[in-house]
């Protein structure tokens, strides 16, 4: 007696079949605009979001720049807090100040500067990042001219000082430069 052989499996063909695809597309909600105007392309992409738009293509050196920027404006905000005749000598080469209560109060300014630093570090988004390097720029171009005016009117030349003038420039040049950077729109590929 030979044995008889079962039928072939029939298989249904639904991802040819273009009306069932839909249909399944629709029931899990992918496929079709959200209300930001996307499409997903699975319900994975709908769920998680789509972080394309989100990414930075990076300059060189940026996360370099705001660490350094970051640990810059704490160390300066703790001498300012702890040591602030030390900080106004180091500057202005002038041993005694009529009062500690305005250098610490610079020194709580930076601080509170340097903890936005520190958090625009771990991020990747582009405006957080601009607007960390604006404010950077900004504080720079304030510190150069509250020097640059203190120094005229004290008709004297520090060293310190001079030498805190020439940095604020350059830390504005690159800051400015990155935010810049940061700012340009990506090259189609």
């Amino acid at each position: 007696m030979a044995a008889k052989q079962p039928p072939p499996l029939m298989k249904k063909h639904s991802q040819t079949d273009l009306v069932s695809r839909l249909k399944t597309r629709k029931i899990l909600g992918v496929g079709g605009e959200d209300d930001d105007g996307e499409v997903h392309r699975s319900k994975i992409s709908q769920v998680l979001g789509n972080e394309i738009k989100f990414a930075v293509r990076e300059p060189l050196g940026l996360r370099v720049w705001q660490l350094v920027s970051a640990i810059m404006f704490s160390g300066v905000a703790i001498m300012a807090l702890a040591f602030p005749d030390q900080l106004y000598d180091a500057v202005f080469e002038e041993e005694s100040v009529s009062s500690k209560t305005p250098i610490r109060l610079y020194g709580g300014a930076l601080l509170s500067i340097a903890l936005i630093m520190w958090n625009a570090l771990y991020t990747a988004e582009k405006v957080i990042i601009r607007w960390t390097l604006l404010t950077e720029a900004c504080y720079f171009a304030v510190q150069f001219l509250v020097t640059t005016v203190s120094l005229v009117e004290s008709s004297r030349i520090a060293t310190g000082a001079m030498l805190l003038l020439v940095s604020r420039v350059l830390f504005i040049l690159i800051s400015i430069y990155y935010y810049y950077q940061v700012g340009r729109r990506p090259k189609k590929v």
